[in-house]
């Protein structure tokens, strides 16, 4: 771990973990391992944990009293220090699980918050962590007085008479509408940044958190980014030049893993972050095949895609991790289940040539193979075709030309058809029926 994140790390706090499982939870043959795993990484010391079945949470506790009173023995047994549950609590019920085990208690949301807190390293997410943490503190801010004095603008600003509590509640409020207009100045610079890079094609590296996107980067492109077993160890977008062999150079991105149950206020604070998945042209789902839970991983992925809209944006699945399949009947069931998904090893680059196959194909399908009809004077349209396709031939006539091209459908589309005619690439040549030339020419004059 770097030192910087060593010296964020909070003071190492024994925790009791908890979770109520309802009717439609996605359960792992471990309930509570990815829990334990985000506690670890926030710096807890894991002791003990509790597991409830209820076809609904408790509106007072979440889970119901005989637990509440295990858990208290369970806390007085090992001197916790904090409660980490793996379901999103009210204020009223955290507040009412302090008063009654009389120690801290934090749910799924705030422990992600905190995590992605400690990692954050540039200023972009910086902002996102705060403007989400700030939104999560609003409503729970009479159970957060030791905390606000990292939170609010500043002391001496309240009124004669003013309470402490409403003066922190206006002071917060006004950071949450400073931090989403500077967010909002980050989004749109950011959207300016992507887009710029839109003459080459763009593949975003997507995934459930600590599948292996940063290690398949590094083995794509050499980009030494992070790449560290632990989760949510990337939070900022990295964007490389990968050479695709028997393609040519694309961008190649990545950006924060996902989580079951992601905050939604997270969500939509790392917007800006998320902005190279949003417009990039394929999306590499990475997905960690020797997971016992990897088929509920893969479907939180496309929940989340879901939620930020992109949900039908084209997509190759990659099982990386094969290497540490134990079990061969484990990765054949796997290959069974998502039979166009690539299998690879980003460790070991095992794979990596169909990998590099599947992606040329899918690049290739939002390329058009046409024949464009324009003017011989039409030099800039000439250009613009050299630029952004590739050129197969040319052909000219008196005062026409005719260019056999295999060009992006995004860039197609931004040719005027009046200056053009666009068809099908015709391989008979330039007439296929007696007056077509003709017809050909009266629609660019026209």
């Amino acid at each position: 771990m770097h030192d910087r994140q060593k010296s964020e790390k909070v003071k190492e706090e024994v925790a009791i973990l908890v979770r109520v499982l309802l009717p439609d939870a996605r359960v792992d043959l471990d309930p509570l391992k990815e829990l334990q795993g985000l506690a670890e990484t926030a710096g807890a010391l894991v002791v003990s944990g509790l597991i409830q079945n209820r076809p609904r949470p408790d509106t007072t506790t979440y889970m119901g009293k005989g637990k509440v009173a295990e858990l208290k023995e369970l806390v007085e047994f090992h001197a916790a220090d904090v409660i980490i549950f793996d379901n999103d609590l009210s204020p009223a019920q955290t507040r009412n699980l302090e008063v009654e085990l009389g120690v801290k208690v934090i749910d799924r949301t705030e422990l992600i918050l905190d995590i992605f807190a400690t990692h954050a390293q540039t200023w972009e997410s910086r902002l996102a962590v705060e403007l989400a943490q700030l939104e999560y503190a609003l409503p729970r801010l009479k159970r957060m007085w030791t905390h606000l004095s990292r939170l609010k603008m500043g002391v001496g600003m309240r009124g004669p008479g003013e309470k402490q509590l409403e003066t922190d509640r206006r002071l917060v409020e006004k950071r949450i509408h400073d931090l989403k207009k500077e967010l909002e100045k980050v989004e749109q610079r950011k959207e300016r940044q992507v887009g710029s890079r839109r003459e080459t094609m763009t593949v975003s590296l997507v995934g459930y958190t600590n599948a292996g996107k940063s290690t398949l980067m590094n083995g794509l492109t050499d980009a030494k980014v992070l790449a560290e077993d632990m989760l949510f160890a990337t939070l900022d977008t990295r964007t490389r030049r990968w050479h695709l062999p028997k393609w040519g150079p694309v961008l190649l991105s990545d950006t924060v893993g996902f989580i079951r149950d992601l905050p939604h206020s997270l969500i939509a604070s790392f917007k800006a972050t998320l902005e190279e998945t949003r417009q990039a042209d394929l999306l590499l789902h990475v997905a960690d095949a020797s997971n016992p839970g990897v088929v509920d991983q893969i479907a939180s992925v496309y929940d989340v895609l879901k939620e930020i809209g992109i949900e039908e944006k084209d997509a190759l699945l990659v099982l990386n991790k094969t290497d540490q399949i134990q079990n061969p009947s484990q990765l054949a069931a796997l290959k069974n289940r998502y039979p166009n998904a690539v299998c690879i090893s980003a460790k070991s680059k095992s794979g990596f040539g169909d990998l590099h196959q599947v992606v040329s194909d899918a690049l290739s399908r939002s390329f058009r193979d046409v024949d464009i009809v324009t003017s011989v004077g039409n030099g800039k349209l000439l250009a613009y075709l050299a630029a952004r396709g590739e050129v197969v031939s040319t052909q000219y006539s008196e005062d026409h030309v005719k260019v056999h091209c295999r060009i992006p459908q995004k860039h197609l589309g931004k040719i005027d058809p009046k200056n053009a005619k666009i068809t099908p690439h015709n391989p008979a040549g330039w007439v296929s029926e007696g007056d077509e030339e003709d017809d050909q020419k009266a629609a660019v004059a026209g």
